[in-house]
């Protein structure tokens, strides 16, 4: 299901970027498009596709900061600006895991309604190749793409996910570093 391109990043044109790849996952969803988009742009609950963490945002268009922390807020796993938002069609913004040291890259959620359901592709593009930012992207979009399935037409992830959240939950506290504490990620412009 994962796709994976070697690219360079280098918007300057010089040879001497440093190597990323693309990773694209995709996978049809029996749900209506609109739901879909709901399940990747909310903010009043946690996104269980998304590793059970709760989207802050300012507003849903370009330029607006993005932050995943968990439920209680007290850490932020990923930090970003909104590029992109076309309802309910595509949805884009620059990344970055706090507990790394890995530079940003640009995360796509493309939906489009087929027969059967939607479409959904998530395309990673810049990640730093070789990096921890590459391994768990790596692992992570076919995940995602598996849960945000599972919600969406069966109405909860799989038992074993739920479990696996819930073994986080606990073990959060203590295995994420102190620089994922919220307070060192405010909601500001975040340019990366």
């Amino acid at each position: 299901m994962t796709e994976t391109r070697n690219d360079r990043l280098d918007p300057g044109g010089t040879t001497d970027a440093a190597p990323t790849v693309t990773l694209v996952s995709r996978i049809v969803i029996d749900a209506p498009i609109d739901d879909v988009w709901r399940e990747i742009t909310k903010t009043d609950e946690p996104q269980l596709a998304m590793f059970g963490a709760q989207m802050h945002r300012i507003t849903l268009d370009a330029g607006s900061p993005i932050r995943m922390r968990t439920p209680d807020g007290a850490y932020t796993s990923v930090v970003g600006e909104i590029l992109e938002v076309d309802p309910p069609v595509r949805f884009s913004h620059t990344m970055k895991f706090t507990g790394y040291d890995d530079p940003y890259c640009r995360v796509t959620y493309d939906l489009r309604e087929i027969e059967g359901g939607v479409e959904f592709t998530l395309t990673s593009e810049g990640v730093p190749a070789g990096t921890k930012t590459h391994k768990a992207m790596a692992r992570g979009g076919d995940f995602i793409a598996k849960t945000l399935k599972q919600i969406l037409e069966r109405g909860r992830p799989a038992l074993a996910t739920r479990a696996i959240y819930r073994m986080m939950a606990l073990a959060t506290p203590f295995i994420t570093p102190k620089r994922s504490r919220s307070e060192l990620w405010p909601m500001e412009a975040t340019r990366g």
